[in-house]
């Protein structure tokens, strides 16, 4: 089989991105850049289209955790490494944009920081972002973990993180491990219970997001907060 050496130079990953940029890349081109080499019998855009078939996409692999990537043959630890370097990148690239002035007046971009936050996490994990007056990040905390199902949510633990960093604004977020994002009667209530607690230290709480294996589900956007 003929590797990328041999093939005509503009369709080879490298010099398609150094002509046209990066944006032109298909998503086996870019893993394939960041591989650099395939397997045996496959060169490595190959190699690349089948690793993001076995796992539904750029996003179902970044997400995996590293165990399971290393079942895949060719991908060893420095590998693996590699690919989570880059899942991390993402994830403070989004953060650094939440902090900036207009972070939170863009939904899409929340979601698409507590996607990237929970949607991997094999555990339920209940998180507040905390906000300034200005619904700026002041802080990202994972404060509860739970089983498979159910994750402990105790008020006063919120209410001190609250008060603790002075924060004027709340948002809420939570994962569901069975990738069903749909809330629960239990999600329901304990946003209720959180709400009216955090309304007694005069602090708003602007939504619940739960995240799952689609679109994450937003309270506000469907009417329950």
């Amino acid at each position: 089989m003929a590797s990328v050496k041999d093939w005509p130079v503009a369709e080879r990953p490298r010099e398609k991105m150094a002509e046209l940029g990066v944006a032109t890349l298909t998503d086996a081109e870019l893993l394939a850049i960041l591989l650099g080499t395939g397997i045996r019998g496959k060169d490595v855009v190959a190699y690349s289209r089948d690793l993001l078939s076995e796992f539904d996409g750029l996003g179902g692999m970044l997400a995996a955790s590293a165990e399971t990537l290393m079942e895949q043959p060719g991908l060893g630890p420095a590998r693996v490494m590699q690919l989570q370097v880059v899942m991390e990148i993402s994830r403070r690239y989004l953060a650094w944009q939440l902090r900036r002035d207009d972070g939170f007046t863009q939904p899409a971009m929340v979601r698409d920081y507590l996607t990237a936050q929970l949607r991997h996490q094999q555990r339920e994990i209940f998180v507040v972002l905390l906000l300034d007056s200005q619904h700026r990040l002041l802080k990202y905390v994972e404060l509860f973990q739970g089983t498979i199902n159910a994750a402990p949510v105790y008020p006063r633990e919120i209410i001190k993180l609250v008060m603790q960093h002075n924060a004027a604004a709340v948002i809420l977020a939570h994962n569901h491990p069975s990738g069903v994002a749909e809330p629960s009667q239990a999600d329901q209530r304990v946003t209720e219970r959180l709400k009216r607690a955090l309304s007694m230290i005069d602090v708003a709480l602007l939504d619940h997001f739960v995240i799952g294996a689609g679109t994450p589900v937003s309270f506000a956007e469907r009417g329950l907060l």
